[in-house]
């Protein structure tokens, strides 16, 4: 039966597509899945859920002290005083039901219009919760893209934003809901109450918030253990799993977790991204607000995976996502998919779904981005901007190697312990599968490496004490400390994915090797299936870089419940130009996954037109904005060590050296060659500058040189 949440209305922008309810095999494997869960330790203890309860009803009081505090102080009469009142509102995965234990909590300080965030907030408030035994590790970040104060409170972690509202008095039952919240509100507060509202908006949307929460649960863990939980390292975090669980749930009302996460592969393998992921219709409000529209916002025309947020002014939240990070989650939507089909004939199980991603033996080149500081303080600080310039590396190198040569962030850091306030960071590269190579090639990305270590030296408070080092590393040259317990474990056996190149390799007629080590999936660059699947993902990664997005498609579908399945009436997709075209499905074919995969495709359709030649051109100079100071500059400057000193890039570059406590650094070399163990020097070409009179008239040269050296075929494929 369907529910009937949202008053009996449908929830989301289409008709479900199955109403269908859950059979007892679905009930048994949810019961198994929420036993994997909770054996997983995902669920926080009674005594932590009562613990974060009292730092919040403690952090409420502090904050309603603090606004009547500045209000005396500020001069207002004592009445004013006494009305004075500041609220705390949680927001994210703590919001949502679905933290686990040590999670953070992020908060919301909303104040009245004379409680300002720079002397106030980050003034007044900063030093109270300074003078707290309680409070610890406190951190304020003022000048964020949303300002937040972080710190731990009775050793539980709390995000502290604020909003500043045009209201003299808060009132203790505020619904921060109601768009009028937002009227005369600075970017900062918008920005600030964005997540409160979002979130609140999600669970309005959902059908059944318990099977929300449960199916998320499984999702972000997923997510995690599949090495695709990073909003900063362009794939997606907390809030974009959310609303993509969240659209699920919607196209499947009446489904157990155990379905919804299977139909959540099932559909976003399928889904034709750039076309947008949404709750709700986008509304254009009356304040005036920008709001997602490709239509007149030239930016969002170039997003790769549009899901937007629910809440006015509706956003993209995952803007961060490139190319490779897009084919990356693509492929892994793929893999669940393929697990939870098996799953339905007890070929797989949970266990097998959540496999960890063998990150470091997937490939055979790497990145190694090491950083470091003088103090703890400086390293956080330096962290934080280094990993906000990371996805500006993935960019250059897709581009500069017309993404042929693909990138795969590792979403986490690391730390050698034996040297002081140091992290680093790793990329794996390989070429792009199905693109077979040319004779003699090499990449050479030292000069793009160059523009992103000049980029990250550009930071206006960076310390001398603050470092940057990027090297290129071999599979067998991976520093023992990324490994649990510091030890390199043998490559992994009787995996899923090794199974699947076997069978992958079997099945296309290539050789298996004898040797016991069986290479991961990405490693395999002959199954044709696996090239297919890789030429859809590229197709649907590249179609908004040469295309504009003309409108997104309303769509009503008319449905009727019959027996235990569904049937379809007739799906109306509106145009840009209103006119209406009639999809027909018939009750036969809705009784199978046949007519899924067709309301899915269906409803994921949308139009396209090529854009003129010179706003392409534009967007690619914007998102890499941050390159403009080193073209500027000479070949004999192209980049700056540690100290500062200009670098002369010559033709006969030793290979790449640094000594992390010394004050020198050579520049780093990458000359990426698939059977070459070591680095050679490689000559550098730096391209003719552009000015903006030739932009529209010249086409844009790579900032790297394909260089060329004998490469046996056999070896090619694995780069």
């Amino acid at each position: 039966m369907l529910s009937n949440r949202g008053g009996g209305h449908r929830l989301g922008i289409t008709e479900p597509i199955s109403l269908c309810g859950p059979t007892k095999d679905d009930l048994k494997k949810t019961q198994e899945l929420e036993k994997f869960l909770q054996d997983a330790g995902l669920y926080e203890s009674q005594a932590e859920a009562v613990s974060r309860e009292e730092v919040l009803g403690r952090l409420d009081q502090i904050v309603k002290i603090w606004v009547k505090s500045i209000s005396r102080a500020k001069g207002l009469n004592e009445q004013l005083v006494q009305e004075a009142n500041a609220k705390i509102f949680t927001f994210g995965s703590y919001r949502l039901g679905v933290h686990g234990p040590g999670a953070d909590i992020d908060t919301l300080c909303v104040g009245p219009r004379h409680a300002t965030r720079e002397e106030d907030f980050f003034g007044e408030l900063y030093r109270m919760l300074s003078e707290m035994s309680e409070v610890s590790e406190l951190h304020p970040v003022p000048d964020a893209h949303v300002p937040v104060m972080g710190f731990k409170f009775n050793g539980v972690s709390i995000d502290l934003l604020y909003a500043k509202l045009s209201l003299w008095v808060v009132p203790e039952d505020l619904d921060i809901s109601q768009d009028s919240i937002l009227q005369n509100a600075d970017e900062q507060t918008v920005r600030s109450l964005n997540g409160c509202r979002v979130t609140d908006q999600i669970l309005r949307l959902v059908p059944n918030i318990q099977n929300f929460r449960t199916t998320l649960r499984c999702i972000r863990f997923w997510a995690k253990r599949r090495g695709v939980y990073s909003n900063v390292s362009g794939f997606l975090g907390g809030i974009n799993w959310a609303l993509l669980v969240a659209r699920i749930c919607q196209l499947y009302p009446n489904a157990l977790p155990n379905m919804l996460v299977s139909r959540f592969f099932m559909v976003y393998t399928q889904w034709r991204f750039p076309n947008p992921v949404m709750l709700c219709d986008i509304e254009e409000g009356y304040l005036g607000l920008q709001i997602w529209d490709p239509r007149r916002n030239p930016k969002d025309r170039y997003h790769l995976m549009p899901i937007i947020t629910p809440a006015y002014p509706c956003m993209n939240s995952s803007y961060n996502v490139s190319a490779s990070t897009l084919r990356i989650m693509m492929e892994e939507f793929s893999r669940g998919h393929d697990i939870c089909e098996a799953m339905e004939t007890n070929k797989a199980d949970w266990n097998t779904l959540f496999e960890p991603y063998a990150f470091f033996e997937a490939y055979k080149n790497y990145l190694q981005i090491d950083i470091g500081a003088d103090n703890e303080d400086e390293l956080r600080i330096w962290k934080g901007w280094v990993e906000s310039r990371l996805r500006q590396l993935t960019l250059k190198i897709e581009r500069h190697t017309y993404n042929v040569l693909q990138c795969h962030p590792h979403p986490c850091d690391f730390s050698d312990k034996s040297r002081s306030f140091h992290s680093c960071y790793f990329m794996g590269l390989q070429r792009k599968q199905g693109v077979a190579p040319h004779e003699n090639e090499r990449f050479d990305i030292r000069y793009t490496v160059e523009e992103f270590k000049h980029s990250v030296n550009g930071y206006t408070t960076k310390k001398p004490g603050m470092w940057i080092h990027v090297t290129h590393v071999k599979r067998k040259e991976i520093p023992n400390y990324v490994f649990p317990g510091g030890v390199r474990p043998p490559r992994p056996k009787n995996t899923w994915d090794s199974q699947c190149a076997l069978e992958l390799r079997s099945a296309s007629g290539s050789q298996v090797e004898k040797s016991p080590d069986v290479k991961s999936v990405s490693d395999d660059t002959d199954s044709g299936k696996k090239r297919k699947r890789e030429e859809e993902v590229d197709s649907n990664a590249k179609r908004p870089q040469m295309a504009v997005y003309e409108s997104v498609p309303m769509m009503e579908m008319a449905s009727q419940e019959q027996g235990n399945g569904m049937s379809f009436g007739s799906l109306q997709v509106a145009n840009s130009s209103g006119v209406l075209n009639s999809l027909v499905f018939s009750a036969a074919e809705s009784s199978s996954k046949n007519a899924e995969n067709l309301a899915i495709k269906k409803m994921t359709s949308v139009s396209y037109v090529s854009p003129p030649e010179q706003p392409a051109l534009l967007e690619e100079l914007e998102e890499l904005e941050d390159d403009v100071g080193l073209r500027s500059q000479s070949a004999e400057t192209t980049g700056s060590g540690r100290g500062g000193t200009p670098m002369s890039v010559t033709a006969d570059l030793p290979e790449t050296s640094a000594n992390p406590t010394s004050g020198t650094e050579s520049p780093s070399i990458f000359s990426i060659v698939p059977d070459v163990e070591e680095l050679e020097p490689v000559e550098l070409v730096v391209p003719p500058l552009l000015t903006s009179s030739q932009a529209p008239a010249v086409q844009r040269k790579p900032l790297i040189r394909l260089s060329l050296t004998t490469v046996g075929k056999a070896n090619t494929k694995d780069l």
